[in-house]
């Protein structure tokens, strides 16, 4: 039942949200679940990779490749998520996507007992079609549902549920994981033999099977939640009405799409080389199983970082907090490459506290003053995300130039979002916010 439509700007009183709309509470601390688990599932495949290198014996173009399928997901599902969320809902949009989640991790154990590596693939496209559909749903969710110039304050604070989900991750995958393998708990070069290396695929089974039971629960009780709707406010724009707008004419929008493509590029290249950087013989020289516990550490320090970022962007400027953490990012990056030992490895895992913030605010910052467009801006944000299927770059630049020095690819990405946040941010032709009804489906 519909009620009454509520502007942005007269929703400050739910501070324990973020500056929520009052009765959204329930709402965004389930939408908050969500942010948890497609963050620990996507987590996961730190460690996977290492375990997948070992099974099938890649070369780190073939390893990165396995996340460039995942994040190219996020492109091809995408337009087709947003026309089903306007064809069929929110709520049942959301639904699918854990169930598409699901299907996905059962397929995991279908690779796993071949083993296969192309069916792996495939599995791994599925999973990340579903997250992208959950995607395209919460976080404008999210945003929308309170006064802008608190957005980036509220989609940080949710963020920081997702960064629960990926600090937890590791610690799920390398003990059920590679703690359970040969290649995850040997020493580094060790070769593993044919009969091993089937062993050791089997490892993924019992992981994949238990994240698809969750999925499956959080599914039916999204399902039966009295969600409120988004309604008509994001809707978009009559074709007639459409003519006097211009998305093109945002240039928060156009800066902000390349920002989030740039940034994947960095975090995705972080994430998923960091076990083989730790467990190199002049960073950390342990096993991957070690290395891949020390990767909390990384998730965790975004998980505080998005914590710590919702409560400064109350009362700093959102663009000034990212320029400060991006400069901050771009250090840890130089001490990465030019240095050995600890001193490497605790600045890799800093970079986790400097990225945190990064993705919620380029986000909010690219849509913020799209008024009726915001549902395609949001779209095109969401897209951008494909970005991270070019971590495969960096894993043709360690192959070439080694790992350490390709870190440089990162320190350059880091760059960018310093220009984004200093100037390309800035918001041009604003439009008027869009009202916000509060309707139950």
């Amino acid at each position: 039942m519909a009620g009454p439509p509520i502007s942005p700007g007269a929703a400050r009183a739910g501070g324990s949200t973020g500056g929520a709309m009052p009765g959204y509470g329930r709402a965004l601390t389930l939408l908050a679940s969500l942010f948890f688990m497609w963050g620990f599932i996507t987590v996961i495949n730190n460690t996977l990779l290492p375990h997948l290198r070992s099974v099938f014996d890649l070369n780190y173009t073939q390893t990165t490749l396995i996340e460039s399928v995942w994040f190219i997901a996020y492109f091809f599902a995408s337009i087709p998520a947003a026309k089903l969320i306007e064809r069929i809902g929110y709520q049942k949009s959301l639904v699918i996507g854990l169930l598409i989640m699901a299907a996905g991790a059962l397929g995991m154990v279908l690779a796993a007992s071949l083993p296969s590596y192309g069916v792996t693939l495939v599995m791994l496209f599925v999973i990340a079609s579903g997250i992208t559909l959950l995607q395209v749903a919460a976080n404008p969710y999210v945003a929308v549902i309170g006064p802008a110039e608190t957005a980036s304050s509220r989609l940080n604070l949710v963020q920081a549920l997702n960064s629960a989900g990926t600090m937890l991750a590791p610690l799920f995958g390398a003990y059920l994981i590679l703690g359970r393998s040969k290649g995850g708990t040997a020493a580094t070069g060790t070769v593993l033999t044919e009969a091993e290396r089937l062993a050791d695929a089997q490892s993924v089974v019992l992981p994949y099977v238990l994240v698809a039971i969750v999925l499956v629960v959080l599914a039916v009780v999204i399902a039966r939640f009295p969600l409120p709707a988004m309604g008509s406010s994001t809707s978009r724009v009559a074709k007639e009405d459409r003519k006097n707008h211009s998305l093109w004419k945002h240039r928060n929008l156009v800066f902000g799409i390349p920002a989030i493509f740039i940034y994947l590029i960095a975090e995705i290249g972080v994430a998923n080389l960091f076990v083989n950087f730790v467990s190199q013989p002049q960073i950390a020289n342990i096993t991957a199983e070690q290395a891949g516990r020390y990767l909390t550490f990384l998730w965790g320090g975004m998980m505080i970082g998005r914590f710590a970022g919702s409560a400064i962007m109350q009362r700093i400027p959102a663009e000034t907090v990212l320029a400060a953490f991006s400069i901050g990012a771009f250090v840890v990056m130089l001490i990465t490459v030019f240095t050995t030992g600890p001193v490497a490895m605790w600045a890799l895992i800093s970079v986790g506290l400097f990225h945190s913030i990064m993705f919620p605010t380029i986000f909010t910052l690219g849509i913020k003053g799209l008024g009726p467009l915001t549902e395609e801006g949001s779209g095109l944000l969401i897209m951008a995300i494909a970005g991270g299927a070019l971590v495969v770059v960096q894993g043709k630049l360690a192959d070439a130039y080694g790992l350490q020095p390709s870190f440089l690819l990162t320190a350059a990405c880091e760059l960018y979002i310093l220009f984004y946040a200093l100037w390309g941010a800035k918001a041009t032709n604003a439009l008027p916010d869009v009202p916000v009804e509060e309707t139950v489906h």
